[in-house]
């Protein structure tokens, strides 16, 4: 149901795919027009007579919507509205037997443009968490390969070794060659498919789907793309769990926590981890998870459980062989989680020491992890803000929003335009004006 308790109209459905109600909507429109050297009088009223009523854009507004909803100008039809417009998709593979490549098959679709793809409801992920967290791993089939040539050793470790050389590039070089990762993923998808291995290199090419499958809906995520990312999460879960990764399940299931804390979902959040925590085996796994896990709780208020939850991740971070550690989490050090817990005590309010532990670990960051320090930067800036030092709280927002931008990351670089309101009071402070025009 829409606004109004209806059928939504397509273009309803494809704005709440974006998280807009209509008045942002309209906000969005006519930012579009400003970029062109344009105006647009839409407002919220507008918005609901082409959703409600039936009426029709004009050409302009038809295209600027097309650009909010990321659409190729080539796609729009004026005359055609609304038929031109996405069709929303809201489905989620169930966790089961002989679901690795439908998982696959459905995240790899939101390759074309023209599918609008919304984020799954939070209580789905629970449940699909759970599903997880219950039944044992749906195992490789045991029985012959089909007939035709054999997929060896030699291609498996060629895709493993290209794999992991795509994985190591930093984000701002991943930028470059996207579609790379897509074609990669295909590919093994294909073979998985084909069922043409023996059992050991089946485990192999599922461990590598989940592997890959990360990767992508982290680049998806990374450009604002929820429904998209979740759905190669989902689609890496089902192959960690066919190739009995527990691990890499929990990784998954986390990321798709995280997504829903920068969502403002926290409580969805604190569901999947709770499910996924069960089931993790190394303690750099856990010490990542009750990280995340104290974040969602610091966001509902929970200040008790919020504490327990960053007294385990630090407890366990660096326990453990150090030698067998998952590669997804092995970038997690002190630095992560002394800004982490600074932002659980930036919500609870506790904004002197929030600041401290921020700062501190902005020192310990390493100089390679430039993503991170865009998302460090802005936290830190959140934290003068709650101080009432603009002035170094627009140094450090403007700063990450040229790192976010030299290396492409427009999730962070929505991370520094989500602050802007609350410069608003200090104008005439230095730099707030310089940060208010470059984010614009």
């Amino acid at each position: 149901m829409d606004e109004d308790g209806q059928t939504p109209h397509p273009l309803a459905a494809a704005r709440a795919v974006l998280g807009l109600n209509r008045g942002q909507f309209a906000d969005a429109l006519r930012a579009v027009a400003r970029r062109r050297g344009l105006r647009s009088g839409t407002d919220r009223a507008r918005v609901r007579k082409w959703e409600v009523n039936g009426v029709r854009p004009d050409a302009d507004s038809q295209g600027y919507i097309a650009e909010v909803l990321g659409i190729p100008a080539s796609d729009v039809k004026p005359a055609a509205w609304p038929q031109w417009l996405p069709p929303v998709d809201r489905g989620v593979v169930p966790l089961g037997h002989a679901t690795t490549v439908p998982a696959l098959r459905e995240a790899l679709l939101t390759m074309d443009r023209r599918t609008l793809l919304s984020a799954i409801p939070g209580s789905a992920l629970v449940v699909l968490a759970g599903s997880w967290a219950d039944t044992d791993p749906a195992a490789v089939a045991d029985g012959p390969p089909r007939p035709g040539t054999l997929v060896g050793e030699e291609v498996v470790a060629l895709l493993e070794e290209t794999s992991a050389s795509l994985n190591a590039l930093a984000t701002e070089q991943r930028q470059h060659i996207a579609p790379l990762y897509d074609a990669h993923l295909t590919r093994v998808t294909d073979l998985i498919d084909e069922q043409r291995f023996s059992r050991p290199l089946g485990v192999r090419l599922h461990k590598l789907a989940a592997s890959l499958s990360q990767t992508v809906a982290w680049i998806r995520f990374d450009h604002g793309l929820h429904g998209a990312a979740s759905r190669f999460w989902i689609a890496g879960l089902h192959n960690a769990h066919a190739s009995d990764d527990r691990d890499m399940g929990a990784a998954l299931l986390s990321d798709l926590a995280y997504q829903a804390s920068w969502r403002d979902d926290p409580a969805t959040a604190a569901g999947i981890l709770k499910k996924a925590l069960g089931r993790t085996t190394h303690p750099a796994a856990s010490s990542l998870l009750h990280l995340r896990l104290a974040r969602a709780q610091a966001a509902l208020g929970e200040r008790r459980s919020t504490l327990h939850s960053l007294g385990t991740a630090e407890r366990l971070l660096g326990t453990g062989d150090n030698g067998d550690i998952p590669t997804w989490c092995s970038w997690m050090s002190p630095a992560d989680l002394a800004v982490d817990s600074g932002r659980c005590l930036l919500d609870l309010g506790d904004t002197i020491q929030a600041h401290s532990l921020i700062a501190e670990g902005q020192a310990l960051l390493p100089s390679s992890r430039d993503k991170t320090r865009g998302i460090f930067l802005a936290y830190r800036a959140q934290g003068h803000l709650s101080r009432r030092e603009p002035e170094a709280a627009a140094a450090d927002a403007l700063e990450a929003l040229h790192l976010a931008e030299r290396i492409g990351a427009p999730r962070c670089v929505q991370l520094v335009r989500d602050l802007l309101p609350a410069f608003a009071p200090y104008r005439q402070a230095e730099g707030v004006s310089e940060l208010l025009h470059a984010a614009l």
